[in-house]
């Protein structure tokens, strides 16, 4: 058996891999990924000149830095230690929770444009543009109401300020791609840039704060921000934002599995061809796969507004490209993205806690989580290439009932 033959017999094994089998495939990158981790951290504190008393011995050989206590931090510190005996939801556990909320919403963006076969990389220009309309509309809509009825008001309202404008930002490349035959990955790229200096522009001018010397808007009211449940002590992460986020993924795993339109989505993901054989409108499937994926990054902007800064800041976070590699674990499955997000939300937060709780260098601390992200989604990854290279043995075709059914070749 040749080589490229022995690939194409994993690849096309990987592809026909039960949901059981991915998890533990994933599960056992997770751990490969901590073991090659530590022994660069075990390098590195070689590398390194510490004081005896602050070396830690290994097979009878002192190391600078301690691989243990570097990923204890990393995972069980952005959990706020929850063996302590003190823990506490107002700690790091907050912060862990706020990342894992606002990428539940980028990694549903990404994840909606890859079932339609389409490759969103414009998250986070959407979240951008939402993120900015929501910060000026609600100011406005803040002076007129107030107290607990203005909660209630302006945080749906400001939502849906963000599902309009991100939406209509993702309607472009959408557009673009149906009508324009222009490569969505293209347009997506180049619309980031110009979210970015146009909000710039913006900020930085006709909607900045007199009395504030940053490119930041006037900061929301007390009234027009998420409430803070159980984390009285940060005003950064409200858990009525979480549970948006845990509805939308219901919503769109209900959307994609049991309606006529995510049945659409689906098929053209899978066999273009055969979905506009069966009666789908392929471009009117890319605008509005586009659209809603847009919209989803722009309830991200919102929340980032809303529940995080209480306004709008220049240079958000890479939260939508970090929603890339959080929909690819998934898988691209809404139903899998809150524990993606989840763990995408422990690496973010638990790097903050290494770097405050050892020596070890931010260069290696980041390093340690591009590993580990890296080996965790690759197999996930070449599960989606070979989805479109290899048949497992059956693949879906559409039928003029509406139906999939599986066809051998």
């Amino acid at each position: 058996m040749s080589a490229v033959d022995h690939a194409y017999r994993v690849l096309k094994r990987l592809v026909a891999a039960s949901a059981t089998e991915r998890i533990l495939i994933s599960s056992a990158a997770l751990l490969l990924s901590i073991l090659l981790g530590a022994l660069l951290v075990l390098i590195a504190g070689r590398m390194t000149t510490c004081t005896v008393g602050n070396a830690v011995y290994y097979f009878g050989t002192g190391f600078c830095y301690d691989p243990v206590l570097v990923f204890d931090r990393l995972f069980l510190g952005a959990l706020g230690d929850p063996f302590s005996g003190a823990w506490s939801p107002e700690g790091q556990f907050s912060v862990t929770l706020r990342e894992t909320t606002l990428l539940i919403f980028t990694g549903l963006s990404v994840a909606l444009a890859f079932q339609a076969g389409i490759f969103n990389i414009g998250t986070q220009g959407q979240m951008v543009i939402g993120g900015l309309a929501t910060a000026v509309l609600v100011l406005q809509a803040s002076d007129v109401v107030s107290g607990v009825i203005g909660s209630v008001l302006l945080i749906p309202f400001g939502i849906a300020v963000g599902v309009v404008f991100g939406g209509l930002y993702g309607l472009i490349p959408g557009v673009l791609k149906a009508y324009a035959d222009a490569n969505e990955v293209i347009t997506t790229i180049m619309l980031n840039f110009i979210a970015t200096g146009v909000t710039l522009y913006l900020v930085s001018g006709a909607f900045k704060d007199p009395e504030s010397p940053a490119n930041r808007t006037v900061p929301l009211p007390e009234h027009a921000q998420f409430p803070t449940v159980l984390f009285g002590g940060r005003q950064d992460f409200s858990l009525v934002a979480l549970a948006c986020g845990l509805l939308a993924i219901g919503g769109l795993y209900y959307l994609l599995e049991y309606t006529a339109f995510g049945y659409d989505i689906r098929t053209s993901g899978l066999q273009p061809v055969a979905a506009e054989y069966s009666g789908v409108d392929a471009k009117r499937t890319i605008v509005a796969s586009l659209t809603l994926s847009g919209a989803f990054g722009g309830i991200a902007g919102s929340m980032y507004v809303m529940m995080v800064l209480g306004t709008f800041q220049s240079g958000l976070p890479a939260y939508g490209f970090d929603g890339i590699t959080v929909s690819i674990l998934a898988g691209n499955n809404p139903a899998g993205i809150a524990f993606t997000a989840l763990l995408f939300g422990i690496l973010k937060s638990g790097t903050t806690v290494v770097q405050f709780a050892t020596d070890v260098p931010p260069q290696l601390v980041g390093v340690l989580r591009g590993l580990i992200i890296l080996f965790v989604a690759m197999p996930e990854f070449f599960r989606m290439v070979g989805q479109r290279v290899v048949d497992p043995g059956s693949k879906p075709v559409a039928t003029h009932d509406g139906n999939v059914e599986a066809t051998d070749e």
